[in-house]
């Protein structure tokens, strides 16, 4: 996702510079939100809106009356705001607005929502919304880049964040901006008093269990601590709808791929770890701690176990263990 685009069309909608077309798509509905929200509070105001703001939908609205839409003028007003929601269910048809995009109405301001889709670059459309709007594909962030999102975003609003707690946020909510948003909001009301986030925030108002999660379990096996690797594991699966077996296996996936990305490493640099791995400076010394404990042979062995363990969860292979038995065996075995 190109952040700083979307960060410039931001500030440039805070400074009143609109264009006369916003192409919003791609997986991360939180930008589409976001901006379209922005537009939609910023160009017209409380009185303007009721004669000068349309909200479509695509299901129920087809190209030529959207673009007719368009062309009106607005009322008592410098612009009218033409807002199409859902516009993927017009994904069929959408190439149509191709010739309003070469000559579109400079008193209308069109914001089409275009989610987890997006167009074709070759196609016309495409080019055509160039020339005078503006295209944002939104795509999903790196989930390696979502802890800087996460401190970036409190910091906006005078809000720290523990590194550990920041990682919980990370390890439980992956890289959906729009849950981890909600999170934050609710954490930004609840601690209204306290400007750092700690991990007994997380546990007390997400949910987050700051001694059971994610982060732990990795550190633990990191360590090679089996007794509380196997506390985690049983209270994940005496919690499983929160913890999930697939989401248990695929985190420890990426943990020893990331270990064995730092065997391979030349430059073993804090720095260049910390880039390679996506990790955050302040672990780097856990993962160089875990690569003495799991040979680069080891590693290969485990994430074969790891897969093995996988299609037991969906009873590949005539295996009908439940998910305590196999998280618990794969544990033993890594440890071993």
């Amino acid at each position: 996702m190109n952040l700083q685009e979307i960060n410039s069309t931001i500030s440039k909608i805070k400074n009143k510079v609109y264009s006369p077309i916003y192409f919003l798509m791609g997986e991360e509905t939180y930008y589409i939100d976001l901006i379209s929200d922005i537009l939609e509070k910023s160009i017209l105001n409380a009185n303007e809106k009721e004669f000068n703001q349309t909200v479509l939908y695509g299901k129920d609205s087809n190209v030529d009356e959207i673009i007719s839409y368009c062309k009106r003028y607005p009322m008592m007003s410098e612009y009218q705001v033409i807002i199409l929601k859902e516009a993927q269910d017009l994904s069929r048809t959408i190439e149509k607005f191709s010739e309003y995009m070469l000559n579109p109405s400079l008193s209308t301001v069109l914001i089409i929502n275009y989610k987890y889709k997006t167009l074709d670059k070759r196609k016309k459309l495409f080019k055509n919304i160039q020339k005078f709007g503006i295209v944002l594909d939104c795509k999903k962030i790196y989930e390696n880049k979502v802890s800087d999102w996460i401190v970036n975003q409190l910091k906006m609003e005078g809000y720290s964040i523990n590194i550990k707690a920041c990682q919980m946020l990370v390890d439980y909510l992956g890289n959906d901006l729009n849950k981890i948003n909600n999170q934050l909001k609710k954490l930004r009301i609840i601690c209204s008093n306290e400007t750092d986030i700690s991990p007994q925030n997380i546990h007390d108002h997400i949910g987050i269990n700051k001694d059971y999660n994610i982060f732990e379990l990795r550190n633990a096996i990191g360590t090679k601590n089996t007794i509380k690797a196997l506390k985690i594991s049983t209270y994940f699966t005496s919690n499983h709808k929160q913890y999930p077996i697939q989401m248990i296996l695929s985190s420890l996936f990426n943990y020893f791929i990331q270990i064995f990305q730092y065997h391979s490493l030349n430059d073993k640099s804090d720095n260049n770890v910390s880039s390679k791995l996506g990790v955050n400076r302040f672990f780097v010394k856990d993962y160089i701690q875990a690569s003495r404990l799991f040979s680069m042979k080891k590693i290969s062995a485990i994430i074969s176990l790891i897969k093995d363990s996988d299609l037991k969860t969906k009873g590949v292979g005539g295996s009908n263990s439940n998910d305590k038995d196999i998280l618990r065996q794969l544990i033993i075995e890594i440890m071993n």
